[in-house]
C-alpha cells in the first residue's frame, strides 16, 4: 500500500508535499535502493544537496522508481563554495546534469554564509536558471528573518521555501510567523531532533499512547500542523512508512502547544549568523 501524502501549493504555484524524504548519508547502491523505496512508497519530495555527495544516487532512484517523473519534487542545494551569480548558474547546471532528471524542481541556497556576503548574487543566478527552465522553484536554507527581508528587498522575489533546523526543542516561532506572513513555506531539517533525547521525552510517550501512534509519528504530525514540511531520513521502508503515515489522526491545539513548549534551543549550534559551510 502506497502512502498518500497531502500536498500544498508554494507561492510560485508549484506543488510541494507536507512530508518529504531526507537523503543525507544515503549513498551507493544501498542509497539508491533506499531512496527508490521511499519514492515507490509514497514520498514525492526528495531532498539532496551538492554537499551530500549523492545527487547521482537520487537521480538514479527516481529513474528506477515506478512513479512518473512529473510527480516527484527533487530538491538540491547550492554549496557555499559556489556562491556568486555565475558560480550559482554553473552549480545548478552541474547538479542538473548529475541528477539527470531534466530539471531541478527546487533549488536552495544551502547556507547564507554572511561573511562572504554573496547570497543575493547567488539567488539572482538561481533566478536566471529558473528563467532558463533548468530550475522550477527557488528557495533558501538556514536564512534568518533579516536575511530574507534583504533578499526580497534587493531581488523583488520571495523565496518559495526556507529549510531550517526545526523540531519541538527548537520550534522557531518568530521565523515561522514571518514565513506565514510572506507566503514562504517552512521546511524542517533534523525534524526528529537527531542527536538529542527528544523522542524519549515523557510527553511524547504520553501522547503516543493517547493517540495510538508512535512518538516519531507524534513529532512528524506536529510539524505538519504548525505548517512545516519535515524531511525525516530513513533507509528502511518500514520506518519510512512510519515517518509519513501521520494523516490518520490530528493533534489537539493544546497538545501542539504542549509540544512547542518543549523549546530549549538549537541542537546543532549552527547559527546562520556565524555558521558557514563551503
Amino acid at each position: 500500500m502506497t502512502l498518500n501524502i497531502p500536498q500544498i501549493t508554494l507561492n510560485d504555484g508549484n506543488p510541494f508535499a507536507e512530508v518529504g524524504l531526507g537523503t543525507y548519508g544515503l549513498t551507493g547502491d544501498e542509497g539508491i535502493a533506499a531512496i527508490q523505496a521511499g519514492v515507490d512508497g509514497g514520498y514525492r519530495v526528495v531532498d539532496t544537496a551538492v554537499n551530500y555527495g549523492n545527487e547521482r544516487e537520487v537521480g538514479e532512484a527516481v529513474r528506477r522508481s515506478s512513479v512518473d517523473r512529473d510527480e516527484i519534487i527533487v530538491t538540491t542545494k547550492v554549496p557555499g563554495r559556489h556562491h556568486g551569480y555565475d558560480e550559482a548558474i554553473a552549480s545548478g547546471r552541474e547538479s542538473n546534469e548529475t541528477l539527470g532528471l531534466g530539471r531541478i524542481d527546487l533549488l536552495l541556497i544551502h547556507w547564507p554564509n554572511p561573511s562572504v556576503d554573496k547570497y543575493v548574487e547567488t539567488f539572482r543566478g538561481m533566478l536566471a536558471l529558473r528563467e532558463e527552465g533548468i530550475v522550477r522553484s527557488v528557495g533558501v536554507s538556514n536564512f534568518t528573518e533579516a536575511m530574507l527581508e534583504r533578499l526580497i528587498g534587493e531581488t523583488g522575489v520571495t523565496p518559495a521555501v526556507n529549510q531550517v533546523e526545526l523540531h519541538p526543542y527548537f520550534p522557531q516561532g518568530a521565523l515561522r510567523a514571518f514565513h506565514a506572513e510572506h507566503g514562504i513555506r517552512t521546511e524542517s531539517w533534523s525534524p526528529l531532533g537527531r542527536r538529542s533525547d527528544l523522542l524519549a521525552e515523557p510527553l511524547l510517550a504520553e501522547l503516543a499512547e493517547s493517540y495510538g501512534v508512535t512518538p516519531t509519528q507524534i513529532v512528524v504530525r506536529w510539524h505538519t500542523q504548525i505548517g512545516s514540511t519535515p524531511i525525516p531520513k530513513s533507509a528502511h521502508p518500514d520506518r519510512q512508512r512510519e515517518n509519513a503515515d501521520v494523516f490518520g489522526f490530528a493533534l489537539s491545539d493544546d497538545d501542539v502547544a504542549r509540544l512547542t513548549a518543549l523549546e530549549r534551543g538549537r541542537i546543532w549550534g549552527a547559527d546562520p549568523e556565524t555558521h558557514e559551510e563551503m
